[in-house]
């Protein structure tokens, strides 16, 4: 047997998948998309001649085969991690560096700051470059190095040499004026929903939206009168318009009206999912220490 023909990333896949027993979450660890992970497992497959995980009711049963060959595999993965674990550059801290993140201004307004405070203490030397994600992956500048990360909700369809994970759900609220004249009382109703004047936050400048399709399978239609592609600007745009409101992120509508006493956030009184947050990287870059050390620091900072 050649080892040289052997592609020893697979006997990782393989102890994960075994551990979990479930491709989703072998996926998530692994920082690899489902159709990347099954690419692999087949790969897997035709090395050993066997299926080695079946589709369970609950996940994956492991084949014979599968058992017979987890001791041995997992005794290898300690030895294999105590050896990279010395291959850790020490100081990576210290470094002149700069980080590229596209995204948007929501990511800037909850993350950035606390980022920047890490930096100052532990990596004073260490820059971030903010840009716009513009409703689309930055895949070009992720392939050539004029990104580091990208963090948004909407990339699909990733290539085989991104890498992504999931970094947080966010649910939607209706940020309005205390003044507005269609709200009464402290609840926001369907009715008055649709008798305001409404901003689109659309970083892709389209201007429906999970919501506009929703009442249309209702049969009703919100009057959308301009969309914008700050996350930002509505709250200043409401202020001086009290008749026009914004679904949004809760998080960004609750903000909003801790800091201006003239704003309101309502539950949005129409069923819309939440936005899954994912942060997409390059295979280039994937082992760097410090980047990797960022993307832990945004992972365990938005999952607070």
């Amino acid at each position: 047997m050649n080892i040289f023909r052997r592609d020893l990333n697979l006997l990782l896949l393989f102890h994960v998948l075994y551990q979990e027993r479930n491709a989703s979450r072998a996926a998530q660890l692994l920082s690899i998309s489902q159709p990347a992970l099954s690419h692999k497992l087949n790969k897997l497959r035709d090395e050993w001649g066997d299926p080695l995980f079946i589709k369970a009711p609950r996940g994956l049963t492991p084949t014979p085969k599968a058992h017979e060959l987890a001791q041995q595999i997992g005794d290898l993965m300690p030895n294999l991690e105590a050896f990279y674990a010395t291959q850790v550059e020490p100081d990576f801290r210290k470094r002149d560096d700069k980080i590229v993140i596209y995204t948007h201004d929501y990511f800037e307004m909850c993350s950035l700051s606390y980022l920047l405070k890490v930096m100052r203490e532990q990596a004073p030397n260490v820059r971030f470059v903010i840009r716009n994600t513009r409703g689309e992956l930055p895949r070009a500048e992720l392939e050539n190095g004029q990104c580091d990360l990208a963090i948004a909700g909407f990339y699909k369809d990733l290539p085989d040499t991104m890498r992504q994970q999931f970094v947080g759900e966010r649910s939607y609220m209706v940020l309005a004026s205390a003044d507005n004249p269609y709200i009464k009382g402290d609840a926001l109703d369907l009715e008055a929903y649709l008798q305001c004047e409404h901003l689109v936050v659309s970083v892709s400048g389209d201007l429906i939206g999970e919501v506009d399709r929703e009442l249309e399978r209702m049969g009703k239609k919100r009057n959308v009168v301009a969309g914008i592609s700050s996350h930002l600007a509505p709250i200043h745009i409401i202020q001086e318009n009290p008749e026009i409101i914004t679904t949004c992120f809760e998080s960004v509508a609750q903000s909003a009206v801790r800091n201006n006493p003239t704003l309101r956030a309502y539950p949005v009184p129409v069923e819309i999912a939440s936005v899954r947050l994912h942060q997409v990287w390059h295979e280039r870059t994937h082992s760097d220490p410090l980047r990797r050390w960022v993307r832990q620091l945004i992972y365990d900072f938005t999952h607070c």
